[in-house]
């Protein structure tokens, strides 16, 4: 074995390259004045993507490379939960607009999800996987252990739908003209779950609180929802 590959395989090599591809991106950002299609989540997972596939190196072993990094999951997703504290009153008065807001918009994930892979002839198995995209990493890896999908794929899925959501939620949300930072932070949360959330957190306080309370409301009701769901695909 050459010096390259003792180092490539070396038990803590994914977790330092996945710290440099973030603080590199998130420098790159900065720089480039924050726009919203280099987000540092999405450049440093492009970057990781890369150099694993350059490397040679296997998907699970970049897994267990990151572990503790998948065990700060649930603590990270807890600590977001922090905004949503200061917004309490505030949601607690807009109550009825929230519940409906929130199944509103569960109703079209769900329904977009399911109607364009059964469009497209997808199986069932796929199908499941493909139902808890927009919930919070943690709360998507229970619901996929419940409904017997495929947990790897889940959590990809996941990662390009918060992504994706962070990156162009803002964007849309100005060409709509939805201004009112309460609307932009729900919108996000919502969609986007964790990554969303610090990307409306950047924007202010107000839109991370409301696109906190967005993601742990829309965990909870998924919770219950995606598994009924999930029955009528054999799951």
């Amino acid at each position: 074995m050459s010096a390259l590959d003792a180092v490539v395989h070396a038990p803590g090599f994914g977790l330092a390259l996945t710290l440099v591809a973030y603080l590199g991106a998130g420098e790159l950002h900065r720089r480039l004045g924050r726009p919203a299609l280099l987000a540092p989540v999405l450049l440093a997972m492009v970057a990781v993507a890369v150099c694993l596939r350059l490397l040679g190196i296997s998907y699970e072993e970049y897994l267990a490379s990151v572990s503790v990094l998948t065990l700060l999951l649930g603590p990270a997703t807890v600590a977001l939960a922090l905004p949503l504290l200061r917004s309490g009153r505030a949601l607690a008065s807009s109550a009825l607009e929230v519940g409906v807001v929130l199944v509103v918009t569960g109703l079209v994930s769900v329904g977009v999800t399911v109607g364009a892979l059964v469009a497209f002839g997808v199986d069932d198995e796929l199908l499941r996987t493909a139902l808890p995209r927009s919930v919070t990493t943690p709360v998507a890896l229970t619901i996929t252990e419940t409904i017997g999908a495929s947990a790897t794929l889940a959590l990809v899925l996941t990662l390009v739908s918060g992504v994706l959501g962070a990156v162009a939620a803002p964007s849309l949300l100005s060409l709509v003209r939805v201004r009112d930072p309460r609307a932009r932070g729900f919108a996000t949360g919502v969609t986007s779950h964790g990554i969303g959330t610090a990307r409306a957190l950047a924007e202010s306080e107000v839109a991370g609180g409301w696109s906190s309370a967005a993601m742990v409301l829309n965990a909870l009701a998924m919770t219950v929802a995606l598994p009924l769901v999930a029955r009528s695909f054999g799951g």
